[in-house]
């Protein structure tokens, strides 16, 4: 069966959905084209938040039917919608002057492919106070509706590049003071509670099916492996790199405790 298309010329990468997320890019001061309501829930108190922000900041906001919603390629919308520019990318050199050397974490995502994955892992890593998310520019999620949907609304404030080559690009942050470090689950990493975090750190996730590349493991300092106790033999890549994004906040503040 064919997906139904919207009727509208919505981009499908141009889109924000889900009460958190619209609400966090009103919040952000996102540029914003629109914001369609469902007219069915116009009532909802978390709806009415949101629809009196737009009007205080001057963003149209349109109450549409079921219908217009149902036309739509999307799921958990919650009765709102935002229509936004394309998302922007910064460059790499941007992110580096983001935060002081000795307080930067840049998240390295190894052509991660599913955005519900990217979106969680871009939630955390700016919940942990990371400095950016750096993504290839093929071969992976880019920042689209679903992953600003699971980002709950954290690609309003995280910086993100996409770059043509990622081992390039974490060469550059390396020479900029940065340490490399690969989540793997072989015997031959360093066990997390042993490994260094407290540090300028390139934390790279692997891919969804096949963790880091080897190509992008010759460019890491070490690897770092979760302790797994159970029956199960890896971990989601999301939950992987919150554990190792705590890790290492958790190391920095300890180490500014007198």
């Amino acid at each position: 069966m064919r997906k139904r298309r919207p009727s509208a010329a919505f981009d499908f990468d141009d889109l924000i959905y889900g009460i958190h997320a619209v609400d966090e890019a009103l919040r952000a001061d996102e540029a914003l084209h629109a914001i369609h309501v469902s007219a069915a829930r116009r009532d909802d108190p978390a709806l009415r938040g949101i629809v009196a922000t737009a009007k205080e900041r001057n963003v149209p906001i349109k109450f549409e039917s079921r219908g217009f919603f149902e036309r739509l390629p999307l799921r958990a919308h919650q009765g709102i919608v935002a229509v936004t520019p394309p998302f922007q990318y910064v460059a790499l050199h941007e992110l580096l002057r983001r935060a002081n050397p000795g307080n930067r974490t840049f998240v390295v995502l190894d052509h991660l492919t599913d955005p519900h994955n990217v979106g969680a892992i871009a939630r955390t890593a700016e919940a942990a106070g990371a400095t950016g998310l750096i993504l290839p520019d093929r071969r992976s999620a880019g920042i689209n509706a679903t992953v600003r949907k699971a980002a709950a609304g954290a690609t309003a404030y995280l910086p993100v590049a996409r770059v043509g080559n990622l081992s390039a690009a974490i060469r550059t942050l390396k020479e900029a003071g940065a340490w490399a470090v690969g989540a793997d689950a072989s015997e031959s990493a360093v066990d997390l509670a042993a490994a260094d975090l407290n540090r300028d750190l390139v934390l790279v996730i692997g891919a969804e099916d096949r963790g880091v590349s080897p190509l992008i493991k010759r460019e890491c300092d070490y690897l770092v492996r979760i302790p797994m106790r159970g029956k199960v033999a890896s971990l989601n890549a999301s939950v992987a790199a919150a554990i190792l994004l705590y890790e290492a906040l958790r190391q920095r503040e300890c180490s500014l405790r007198p």
